[in-house]
């Protein structure tokens, strides 16, 4: 008997409790690529109400036969493909878990992976293999993912749960295309809905104004400044070694580091302004002393000294530099590029932020005042 499949037809049997099954029927039979024994059957492991009443029931079986429709077309194309993998279930006795530590750890970026790792292996108890697998299934890691405690004692914000949950799309979209499904849940999953947050920043009078005004940690306002000026973050800043800073091929000075957050290696431009907070050339740190620490013990009251009444942190100090730039003219993709991020996209707020200050200062001039 060849793989010579001419027929899928979505059927249904009736079990218990006023339920049907449904299952794909292979005409002629198909056989199984590694036993050699021919199948007609493959359940779907979905189940619909056998006399539905109710409304949410019709449509509930309505959602479910559009589901298994959509396994058929997906049957039919392996088919006509002649990957017949998907009637070999002992396949599905395989670990996900083993095969998603397997794709972190080709990750070029390590960290990230390992933690979207650690998550799920949180949230399937240690054990997943592929038979686990079903749309509802992941869509409940995001669920869990967004009651995740924070160090701050909140939960876990909806874009950080995406990006986590983003990973584990990607591991599916591989385990598709090899072969390692059975079905592919990626279509039913949503992303959680973001809320946006806004991304404070100082002006340049008020960072003028801040500059201006002293500071009794000379070293931390030198690396704040410092920040403005580059859009390094405060890991980056801490960690930032004199032999980090060298001259640059085409002239004046440069920035060589790995950013502690992603890992991204990066050759970034150091403006004259920003070498002199540096200070005196030396070995070792370059900002010595500067800690996270310093940051809830100085910052709010020398922003209030300057006379900024906006709720500034010192990650806002990044945040001030990337909508500076924008509103000056430099454009995103070279914007994207200082800041290290790895997708124009996330760079794109920032253009909205000075998109917003544009329109509010075209509103200022009216012929009606």
């Amino acid at each position: 008997m060849s793989n010579l499949c001419t027929k899928v037809t979505v059927r249904k049997r009736p079990i218990k409790n006023g339920q049907v099954s449904l299952y794909l029927d292979f005409y002629p039979a198909i056989r199984n690529p590694k036993t050699g024994k021919p199948s007609r059957r493959e359940y779907l492991g979905i189940y619909i109400y056998a006399e539905p009443k109710e409304k949410f029931q019709k449509d509930y079986n309505r959602s479910m036969m559009q589901k298994a429709e959509l396994i058929r077309c997906r049957r039919i194309e392996s088919i006509i493909n002649e990957d017949f993998g998907f009637i070999d279930h002992s396949r599905g006795k395989d670990s996900f878990l083993e095969y998603f530590k397997t794709m972190s750890e080709e990750s070029s970026n390590t960290r990230a992976w390992s933690n979207s790792y650690n998550h799920f292996y949180d949230y399937c108890g240690g054990e997943c293999c592929f038979d686990d697998i079903t749309a509802d299934f992941c869509q409940g890691f995001l669920d869990h993912l967004l009651k995740v405690k924070t160090q701050t004692g909140g939960t876990m914000m909806a874009s950080t749960a995406n990006n986590i949950f983003g990973r584990l799309i990607a591991v599916l979209r591989r385990a598709c295309n090899s072969g390692k499904l059975k079905d592919n849940p990626i279509p039913f999953l949503k992303m959680a809905k973001e809320t946006k947050t806004k991304k404070e920043y100082l002006t340049k009078e008020e960072l003028k104004s801040l500059a201006s005004t002293p500071c009794p940690h000379p070293v931390f306002k030198a690396a704040s400044l410092f920040s403005c000026l580059t859009g390094l973050r405060i890991s980056d800043i801490i960690n930032l070694q004199w032999d980090n800073i060298c001259e640059a091929p085409e002239g004046g000075w440069c920035m060589r580091i790995v950013t502690q957050k992603t890992k991204t290696e990066a050759t970034l431009p150091l403006s004259q302004e920003a070498l002199e907070l540096c200070g005196e050339r030396g070995t070792g740190q370059v900002f010595k002393g500067m800690s996270k620490c310093l940051a809830p013990l100085y910052l709010k009251d020398w922003v209030v000294a300057a006379g900024i009444k906006k709720h500034i942190t010192f990650h806002c100090f990044r945040h001030t530099f990337a909508t500076l730039q924008i509103a000056s003219g430099t454009d995103i993709y070279t914007v994207s590029k200082l800041l290290t991020h790895s997708n124009v996209s996330t760079t794109q707020v920032y253009a909205e932020v000075v998109n917003e200050l544009k329109r509010d200062a075209a509103d200022k001039i009216s012929l009606r005042d």
